[in-house]
């Protein structure tokens, strides 16, 4: 992660909840900091660290390091989710349009696609159902991005036993579309008229 990345994070969620900038002790010594607290966070969601190496690393305790990370997701979908966690406005949607126009491919709003997340401590019981290509237990995220890299959807948690047509017709990217709540796109291929939007993909989709 760059350094500004990490800042722009750590200022984030201080500023959001005081968890993370606590005044001086009783003693007058200032607790643990938030470049601490937010590091040992961000090692457990990247690496799937375990709470208790937090020690070794940012000298924080198990406990303290599950509230940490609560707190940390909470501050963060609060301070970023109405600019990140979103689907395309009106503007947005014009813009990508025309990014894939520009590419020879009018009318498409984005790729979609899915991939495997390893699920080492899958419970014995339910490796049959989360067992993907490679033999083991994955859980299966489904993104669609444009090609700045911004993700304008995300879906997760289907069985890696499943392919990437199950996931689609569980996902709710389509939902919008189904109950005529997604915006209307005209153009041309071909010499044919077309008034709904597509996503990129592989050949499993067709």
């Amino acid at each position: 992660m760059h350094r500004h990345v990490f800042l722009r994070l750590e200022q984030a969620v201080e500023a959001y909840d005081t968890f993370f900038s606590p005044g001086p002790d009783g003693s007058g010594r200032v607790p643990i900091s938030s470049l601490q607290k937010c590091t040992a966070t961000l090692r457990m969601l990247a690496y799937g660290e375990e709470a208790v190496r937090t020690n070794e690393y940012c000298r924080l305790g198990e406990s303290t390091t599950f509230v940490e990370l609560e707190k940390f997701t909470e501050a963060v979908i609060n301070a970023f989710g109405a600019d990140y966690l979103r689907s395309p406005n009106a503007t947005d949607l014009q813009r990508l349009l025309q990014i894939g126009a520009h590419r020879g491919l009018p009318g498409m709003m984005g790729s979609i696609d899915c991939m495997h997340w390893q699920w080492k401590n899958c419970p014995v019981g339910w490796r049959g159902m989360y067992q993907g290509r490679n033999g083991r237990a994955t859980v299966i995220l489904e993104a669609v991005a444009s090609q700045d890299l911004w993700i304008w959807h995300s879906f997760f948690g289907i069985p890696g036993s499943c392919n990437d047509l199950t996931v689609l017709h569980r996902s709710p990217i389509f939902d919008d579309m189904i109950n005529g709540r997604a915006p209307r796109v005209n153009y041309m291929v071909n010499g044919n008229h077309y008034n709904s939007g597509y996503y990129l993909t592989d050949g499993i989709y067709p």
